[in-house]
């Protein structure tokens, strides 16, 4: 299996390999995983994953043009994807941080800042542990876990006004924050699986596992 993190400059993307690597291990599943912005390497990957951190702006600036078009043609191929944290975000319609963002389009919403944790008195950004929550059984992610498990968060801005369907898993500061979305062969993850010890390694070796 050939797994390759974007290389789009921007940070967590040897935190994001390595637990690639980790997962693979766990599992015992034999995955070559490389970090690059290769056009050849990216379309015949197997698995594509996407970290992210810092603001969607800057994130969309480093994909340009040119990733943001080997991803379309990737995934729309069939190619399974996994966005973490902004890489998550980018799978949306747009953002607002510093300016609207276009994102990716692959599921309904946009990246706004959660106010409604701002109005309970709760600090942004979002950091630290928070629950999963999901119905055991509804996506291939989650095998394993139980809900109530928890993720590490870092944001202060979530998905907004997306669609039910979309939703497999959601947290809870201020008001429910859309954790683990997906779409066909197209997921994401708000929290930091690369940060989230055991649930962190179990979705990832999921995903790795994932037949869609």
């Amino acid at each position: 299996m050939r797994v390759v993190v974007i290389d789009y400059n921007g940070g967590n993307l040897a935190s994001a390999a390595e637990a690639a690597r980790k997962a693979a291990k766990r599992f015992d599943l034999n995955a070559d995983v490389v970090i690059s912005r290769d056009a050849d390497e990216i379309l015949a990957a197997d698995r594509l994953i996407l970290p992210g951190q810092g603001a969607m702006a800057d994130c969309a600036k480093g994909l340009g043009t040119e990733l943001r078009g080997l991803l379309e043609q990737a995934t729309a191929a069939g190619t399974p994807f996994l966005g973490i944290c902004v890489g998550m975000q980018l799978m949306c319609e747009y953002g607002v941080e510093y300016g609207r963002t276009e994102g990716l389009g692959w599921i309904s919403g946009s990246i706004q800042r959660m106010k409604e944790a701002e109005h309970s008195g709760l600090r942004l950004p979002h950091m630290g542990w928070n629950t999963l929550d999901f119905t055991p059984g509804q996506h291939h992610l989650t095998k394993g876990l139980t809900p109530g498990e928890h993720g590490y968060f870092v944001h202060s801005y979530a998905l907004h006004n997306g669609v039910s369907s979309d939703l497999v898993a959601s947290s809870h500061y201020g008001a429910q924050v859309p954790a683990i979305v997906a779409r066909g062969n197209r997921c994401g993850t708000q929290f930091h699986v690369e940060k989230s010890q055991d649930v962190g390694l179990m979705i990832m070796g999921n995903f790795l596992k994932w037949d869609v």
